[in-house]
């Protein structure tokens, strides 16, 4: 498949080609990461479980063809929760820890531009997204939030890339500040991988090649480890998997990535 465009970059932890132009709101200490309220509750159901989960899941399958490999891998973990890392390559990446995990509810780390657009705030809260606060002073509201959806058994999705680069086929270099939250937790750990393949057939038409998303086996911080050491072992477990997985299979490249000469 020939590349449809080529995007130029130059900083891989900092460039960002998601091309949203959102304003983004102000995230702080008053901002409500968990809502209690029997009627918020219902409709957060509702909203999750027979409105956005279907609905994605049914155009992920027939227009962009996704699937999973070792999906069964959620099921070693138990009953218990997780945190699912992923490479960051499409606007859709915020459904994929849903699918992956379902029926486990998934909530995903995300950029405070994710609420703020006001009409829809409200109905993105619902389908379980966890904006990173904008200022020091949201941080300890944000942090009990991350504990307790952890805790209930949910399934915390972050994609450590940051940065969306669309149909991006290698792995970027990531930090291991978002591996504090398993260490501290000394919760499970599994990788996911977005890799592109060609299309045939009748979902040929569609152009844009089809998403492979390959779970790692479950992984867990070293509780021998000292928390920064054990944040920096954890990080380099996931990212040689990421690595090695991209490398290992197809990985159709749609969009042509290229570093600017300097």
């Amino acid at each position: 498949m020939k590349a449809e465009k080529v995007i130029y970059w130059s900083d891989e932890q900092n460039d960002d080609f998601a091309g949203n132009n959102i304003t983004t709101a102000k995230v702080g200490q008053d901002f409500k990461f968990v809502r209690r309220g029997v009627i918020w509750r219902f409709f957060a159901f509702i909203a999750y479980y027979v409105i956005a989960v279907p609905l994605v899941f049914l155009v992920s399958k027939l227009y962009l063809g996704l699937k999973f490999e070792n999906r069964k891998a959620v099921k070693k973990v138990g009953k218990s929760g997780f945190f699912l890392y992923g490479n960051h390559t499409r606007e859709l990446d915020a459904f994929i820890p849903a699918m992956a995990s379902f029926p486990k509810k998934a909530y995903v780390i995300a950029n405070p531009d994710a609420v703020s657009i006001p009409m829809l705030k409200h109905f993105v809260m619902m389908i379980g997204c966890l904006p990173i606060p904008t200022g020091l002073e949201g941080m300890r509201g944000f942090l009990a939030a991350v504990h307790q959806r952890y805790s209930e058994g949910g399934v915390i999705g972050i994609y450590p890339e940051a940065h969306i680069w669309p149909f991006y086929t290698e792995i970027r270099s990531f930090r291991d500040v978002s591996f504090r939250y398993p260490v501290e937790e000394k919760a499970p750990v599994i990788a996911m991988v977005t890799t592109y393949r060609k299309r045939s057939g009748l979902f040929a038409l569609a152009k844009k090649p089809g998403m492979t998303v390959t779970l790692s086996e479950p992984m867990y911080p070293d509780p021998s480890l000292p928390p920064r050491e054990a944040k920096r072992e954890i990080r380099d477990r996931v990212y040689d998997f990421m690595v090695k997985t991209s490398s290992s299979k197809e990985n159709v490249e749609y969009i042509k990535y290229v570093k600017k000469e300097l």
